[in-house]
Order: C-alpha cells, then structure tokens, then sequence
C-alpha cells in the first residue's frame, strides 16, 4: 500500500478508498470539510473530483482513508468508472430538508454504485444531512432506516454544519470494512469470472482416451 500523502507506509495498518455520492447540494463537500481537520492532506483534484487523506485510529488499527468527493460535479460521467473502481466503502448522502434527493439514491445512485463498483462485499452507509434544519424536514429517520434496509446497508443521520454524527458516520463505516476479510485484503473483483479447469475425478481406463467435449469447439 502506498500512500499518495508522502507518508509512509508504516504510519498505517489499513487503507480504505471511500467514496460519497448524491444530489449536488446534499452537503456531501461540507460533510468532508467537518469530518477533515485542517491538518488534513488535500490531494489535487482530478476532473472535477476531490479526494482528501486522513487517517485516524479505529479500534486498535491506524487507518489511512481515502475520501473521494465528486464536489457537485456528478455531471461529469465519464470518471464514473475510475471513481468507483477500487472502493471499499461508499457512503450516499441526501437532505433530510429535501425529498427528492432521497428518491434518488433508490432510482439513481444505489443502481449506479451497484453497476460501477468493483468490490462485491463494499460497505455501503445511507447518510441524512441536515438533521439541523429541524422545522425543514421532509424525510423522517424511520424512512431512512427503512431504505437502508432494502439497500442493505448502514445507516446514520448527521449535521456538517453542527458536526453531529459526522465523524461517527465515518468510523463506522470504517469498522463494518475491517470485517469483510475480502475488503482488507483488496477487495475481490466483481466483473469478470476466473474459470478453473475441472479435475477428471477419475483416470481413464487402460487403452481408452478421455471422451470428446462438446463445448471445447465454441465459447461459452
């Protein structure tokens, strides 16, 4: 594991790529903001995305976390592949002061995180901003739950701008991935099958060749 920060390797046990999708102005960049400190290293963005290192202790592991955030740019198609690829956690945001970003994480970003991801085991946390607005809200923590639910997935409700369940939502997150061997170790890819050759249980009797396989002329 190499750390693009400059640090090395040693500073940390684990590293985990975390990605936050949803509506522009769910408060995904706002959420990054409270949970990074100022300290926190900024990595350029790339094609409207911005990613940020962090690392912090999780139980008795030294984490470093990755956190990419499309910054209101989900407009920008084209890096959806390389923006997934990789990604041990994602974390889907919408405003509890608005319904329609909830609508979309069922209709638009759970099915596009399900298509693009490559990790089959990746966590994945429904994340309610704006739990502040209280007079303003228009989507109650029992649908929340609800949805996460049929998603299956984690779920918490947060404030950025008071900093309430921030950091928590992120650990987490963090500690439901540590308990997937297949996500500490690199995760396991979802595209693509490896095909093992079959063993023939038995040799063939004395004289006799092994009989002809249909299947080997064609692709299947």
């Amino acid at each position: 594991m190499s750390s693009s920060s400059g640090q090395s390797d040693s500073s940390y046990d684990l590293s985990f790529k975390i990605l936050l999708i949803g509506d522009s102005g769910v408060g995904k960049s706002s959420l990054v903001v409270s949970f990074f400190s100022n300290s926190a290293k900024n990595l350029p963005p790339t094609i409207g995305v911005d990613f940020k290192i962090k690392q912090l202790t999780v139980g008795e592991k030294r984490l470093k976390l990755t956190v990419w955030d499309t910054a209101g740019q989900e407009k920008f198609r084209t890096m959806t592949s390389s923006y997934y690829r990789g990604a041990q956690g994602i974390i889907l945001v919408y405003d509890v002061t608005q319904r329609e970003t909830f609508r979309n994480l069922s209709d638009v970003w759970a099915k596009e995180s399900d298509l693009y991801s490559t990790n089959q085991a990746c966590v994945k946390m429904l994340v309610g901003n704006k739990i502040d607005k209280v007079s303003e809200r228009a989507v109650s923590k029992e649908e929340g739950i609800e949805l996460a639910k049929e998603l299956g997935s984690l779920f918490i409700e947060c404030s950025a701008k008071t900093g309430e369940n921030v950091e928590q939502c992120f650990k987490e997150l963090a500690l439901k991935i540590m308990e997937v061997p297949s996500l500490v170790e690199g995760g396991v890819p979802k595209k693509g099958n490896i095909v093992k050759p079959k063993e023939d249980p038995s040799p063939d009797p004395p004289g006799k060749g092994p009989k002809p396989d249909p299947r080997s002329a064609c692709c299947y």
